[in-house]
């Protein structure tokens, strides 16, 4: 998720000409020179990070038809206090993030794969969602100081948002869980972009982390972010370490889906 930097333009002064006891001259016939516009001041950076993209209002989302998906997470105090996740049905969207001692939101693109697709319809299906009036929170447990959640579907002029923080209803969790992992990976993907560009030392613990969450099971699909480590492995800014922990994550990776 990036620390916010402003770049001042600077700016400088003109010598005042002390005053002189001569006689006035003629007017010199050398033309004097042309005035050269002020240049604008180079354009503020978001959180450090070039490609941070600013916060999409209402008529900047693409328009679609389809059920639209949107799942929010909340809770002060988390390293990421909030996270949402906005998408079509072909898995295309947004995910904006707010990191702990950042100013501003960070905005990235998502791009769910079919496996993670095929996870989060199913559920809803099961659930019948959009008919159902089920309340999946479980009564006698409030678990909201662990992170609330909230899920909305859209779909042929209905909508349905439903709030938990705990369930017993399978699918529910289903769902929950789903979004927490998909939460994992593009969090992941961002702290690792932000340290291969400023902070390479870091990128061997953050592989690490990876790995953890693979091995938990806490990534929705692993097969999805081969492309991507496939990168990081010839990435030479990243420490020899890195390179090889992202080698052997794509070997595990692509062993389990043989």
């Amino acid at each position: 998720m990036i620390v916010a930097v402003t770049a001042f333009a600077a700016t400088s002064t003109a010598q005042a000409k002390g005053k002189t006891n001569k006689r006035p001259t003629a007017p010199s016939t050398t033309p004097a020179p042309t005035p050269q516009p002020t240049p604008e001041p180079e354009p503020s950076k978001r959180n450090g990070r070039p490609d941070a993209k600013p916060i999409a209002t209402p008529t900047q989302k693409a328009q679609s038809t389809g059920p639209q998906y949107s799942y929010i997470f909340t809770r002060p105090g988390f390293t990421y206090s909030r996270i949402a996740i906005e998408h079509d049905e072909s898995g295309k969207g947004q995910i904006s993030f707010q990191k702990t001692s950042f100013d501003e939101a960070i905005i990235d693109p998502v791009s769910l794969s079919a496996t993670t697709m095929k996870a989060i319809t199913e559920a809803l299906a099961e659930m019948n969602f959009l008919d159902s009036t089920d309340d999946y929170q479980f009564p006698g447990r409030d678990y909201s100081h662990m992170g609330n959640v909230e899920f909305t579907l859209k779909n042929a002029g209905r909508t349905r948002t439903a709030r938990y923080n705990w369930t017993e209803n399978k699918n529910a969790k289903i769902l929950m869980d789903e979004y927490r992992r998909i939460s994992n990976e593009y969090t992941w993907r961002f702290e690792i972009d932000l340290a291969r560009q400023n902070q390479p030392l870091l990128t061997p613990g953050l592989m690490e982390s990876l790995g953890s969450y693979i091995d938990r099971k806490e990534i929705s699909d692993p097969v999805h972010l081969l492309p991507f480590l496939t990168e990081l492995s010839h990435d030479e800014r990243l420490p020899l370490m890195a390179r090889n922990r992202a080698t052997k994550i794509i070997k595990a990776i692509e062993k389990v889906k043989k």
